[in-house]
């Protein structure tokens, strides 16, 4: 049971440090939807999306009404499609793009991500159909997100896929030329991607994963800021000592077990109400446009000049560590990225 001043300190980060839900994700599986016929395969993917997304965007804003904390997004994730989609070529992979993205706009959803392909050991057929449709895919859509996954810990970088999405970013940008490149606004390149990430634009539902999941990504950069800048006003840690980096690391951890609880809560409830199973709870530092809600000054906090100064490593391991063990301890499902966005 939360404690009568934990339960203020959470309002507090709700009203005045920039806590929010960022994102409560719906992860569709679409391998059940395979079909070498292009249109009975987007009408597959359409109906499926239609059946489980319908009353998600609706449940979101019941349950964050009801506990009085905004989810922000909602989004949903599919199977790779250059695996689900493999039988077709760079014309075929536009056409199931634009399927998707109309079934994102019929969910009401802000954003569908798994317009995606993994490359770490080498390319399918698929894989180099999506990569080549990448262009058009992205300028003809406007809900689709996209990620390529050119490196792993195990298997290493494919310098040829590296090569060959540093031509395609370029031709992303070229074909959005007219919105300011924003079709790299919606491309992300990978290592080791997650499997369950529910953030954009790496969000897609891995192979190993269940049929429909519910995962939810919970931001707060600014909460961290300012539970880092009240600990070192006094100089002093909870002994009365000088306060180090290992005491900064607490502060974090503490800070992440309270936002990840507010992920969880909201994420259960509303796989609930769907009568859906609830995946993980993904606390990753992602900045927002708002003043103060920057993963930036929380490096600046602990006492470096700037992004990239001396000790920036450093401290960013500190950061992703505490904030990993911190998630991990408030729950049992963390999952995703559970790490920070930088500049």
């Amino acid at each position: 049971m939360l404690s009568e001043r934990e339960v203020t300190s959470t309002l507090n980060m709700l009203r005045n440090e920039h806590l929010d839900v960022r994102t409560v994700t719906l992860g569709v599986s679409l391998f059940d939807c395979v079909s070498h016929d292009l249109q009975l395969f987007t009408d597959n993917v359409r109906a499926k999306i239609r059946r489980y997304a319908a009353q998600l965007v609706s449940v979101c804003d019941e349950v964050g009404d009801k506990y009085g904390i905004p989810v922000v997004n909602k989004r949903i994730s599919v199977s790779p499609i250059a695996v689900v989609g493999a039988p077709f070529g760079p014309d075929g992979m536009v056409r199931v793009c634009r399927a998707l993205d109309e079934a994102a706009k019929e969910a009401g959803v802000d954003f569908l991500g798994g317009f995606s392909a993994l490359v770490e050991k080498g390319f399918a057929k698929g894989d180099r159909a999506l990569i080549e449709a990448l262009p058009e895919a992205l300028a003809s859509t406007d809900r689709i997100c996209s990620s390529i996954n050119v490196a792993s810990s195990r298997s290493g970088i494919n310098m040829d896929a590296v090569a060959l999405m540093g031509r395609q970013i370029l031709k992303v940008a070229e074909a959005t030329a007219d919105r300011g490149g924003l079709g790299c606004a919606k491309l992300v390149v990978f290592a080791n991607i997650p499997q369950d990430v529910p953030f954009m634009a790496g969000a897609y539902l891995g192979v190993g994963e269940p049929d429909v999941v519910i995962n939810v990504g919970v931001s707060g950069p600014g909460v961290v800021k300012k539970a880092i800048d009240r600990a070192l006003e006094t100089g002093r840690n909870d002994r009365g000592q000088p306060m180090t980096l290992l005491d900064v690391a607490e502060v974090i951890k503490r800070t992440a077990y309270k936002v990840t609880r507010v992920g969880e809560m909201i994420g259960t409830e509303v796989a609930h109400r769907l009568g859906l199973p609830f995946g993980v709870a993904d606390l990753s530092l992602a900045p927002t446009p708002a003043v103060g809600d920057s993963v930036g000054e929380i490096f600046q906090s602990v006492g470096l000049s700037s992004i990239g100064a001396p000790g920036t490593t450093a401290v960013l391991a500190m950061l992703n560590d505490a904030v990993k063990k911190g998630g991990a301890f408030a729950s049992s499902s963390v999952g995703g990225l559970s790490g920070a966005f930088i500049p």
